[in-house]
């Protein structure tokens, strides 16, 4: 058939995925992405007769085998692309016999870790895994199969792609909707829609783990990535006032770099009416929504309902005071013609919301106007907003 770089996380989708491809003909080449923030693990009990194995650095060729150990992070978060993410994947190639290697994309990847960090750190949201999409995952890894003649560029996202009558071909819902992920591909560019392949896409996750077991894949178990892979320990916030309280990037010869003084990023919790209820540590520990972990105690239930960059003031209310009816989104991205956007569709704001009926305007300058048809609660500036027509992904922006 054709040649295909296969994105492995060392997960149980991607190996399907590569198996799938494997068994429709195509040339498979498995590529793990690093990105060089490294998370510490320990082995889990199953161990080899010389001992516990050790995570391998090296991009070495190399053999494992069903007893080498599957390994845990100790601060129990489950991220992707460590070390012994790394281990699995390149065992899932040797195991279906395909060519693998390890892409060092630690200088792009920071692209993304900025994002992360400048997003939070001006009160909005950030989704970094649809830049990671946009960005890695579909920018330079199509890069990467240019380089070797590949025709297509794959991964093991819940989402499919299917041909229509003209025009570019669709991205369209996984079959299994509590595990679709389109959501997160809205970002990628229309061109490469062409060569993109997602063999799990159809297919619920349930049957993926049954394929694993029957194939004899020791990832058959492994659970879901559900945390940033780049935040290997501590709290989003935490890591947020550790990258701005360091001073620039490492140069040659330098050595470790300095820390400058810690920022005051402190300000006030207040009410809606500006009342203020008490202070914070910094305004990335919020987001709009959250109810949890506010800092103080008021004796019933608040959320945050808005946070105030510039006076770093972060604003409690009611439920009800979470209500919007409409939002304006930038930086759109449509996977569509422009003449082929609904007026009416649904649209998704957060990655587990579930879609909801709205009026879209598209506005100058890659800008988007949504309007509900029923208000809807915690739209929360710097989340993407995401249209659909039916199961077919539109395209989206960034909410305001």
């Amino acid at each position: 058939m054709a040649r295909v770089v296969l994105a492995m996380s060392g997960g149980v989708d991607s190996s399907v995925a590569a198996h799938l491809l494997r068994e429709q003909g195509h040339d498979v080449v498995g590529v793990f992405m690093r990105h060089g923030e490294h998370s510490p693990v320990v082995s889990t009990p199953r161990e080899t007769e010389s001992g516990p194995a050790h995570s391998r650095e090296s991009d070495a060729p190399s053999r494992a085998t069903d007893e080498s150990p599957l390994r845990q992070r100790p601060d129990h978060k489950q991220g992707c692309c460590t070390a012994s993410d790394l281990e699995d994947a390149r065992w899932v190639a040797d195991r279906l016999a395909f060519p693998f290697c390890a892409l060092d994309l630690q200088q792009e990847f920071e692209r993304v870790i900025d994002y992360f960090v400048d997003e939070y750190s001006i009160g909005r949201t950030p989704n970094p895994c649809v830049w990671c999409n946009h960005w890695i995952k579909f920018g330079k890894l199509f890069e990467y199969a240019d380089s070797v003649d590949a025709a297509y560029v794959a991964t093991g996202h819940h989402a499919r792609i299917e041909p229509v009558l003209s025009g570019a071909p669709a991205l369209v819902r996984g079959r299994d909707a509590k595990k679709d992920q389109s959501y997160v591909l809205f970002g990628i560019e229309r061109k490469y829609l062409r060569r993109m392949l997602l063999p799990v896409g159809a297919y619920e996750k349930g049957a993926i783990r049954e394929l694993a077991i029957q194939l004899g894949l020791r990832v058959a178990d492994k659970k879901e990535s559900q945390d940033l892979c780049f935040v290997t320990q501590g709290r989003y916030d935490q890591f947020v006032r550790d990258r701005l309280n360091s001073a620039g990037q490492k140069g040659p010869g330098q050595g470790k770099p300095t820390r400058r003084e810690p920022r005051d990023a402190s300000g006030e919790l207040v009410d809606t009416e500006g009342k203020v209820l008490g202070r914070h540590e910094g305004i990335e520990r919020f987001t709009v929504g959250q109810r949890k972990g506010l800092g103080v105690a008021l004796g019933e239930r608040k959320f945050v309902v808005r946070i105030e960059p510039h006076t770093r003031r972060v604003v409690l209310g009611d439920r009800d005071a979470l209500l919007r009816r409409e939002l304006t989104a930038h930086g759109t991205n449509w996977l569509v013609e422009s003449s082929d956007i609904p007026r009416h569709c649904h649209v998704q704001i957060r990655y587990n919301a579930s879609p909801v009926a709205a009026q879209v305007e598209l506005l100058p300058e890659r800008c988007l106007r949504v309007r509900f048809e029923r208000p809807q609660q915690a739209v929360a500036p710097g989340q993407a907003v995401v249209c659909y027509d039916d199961q077919r992904v539109l395209g989206g922006g960034w909410i305001d």
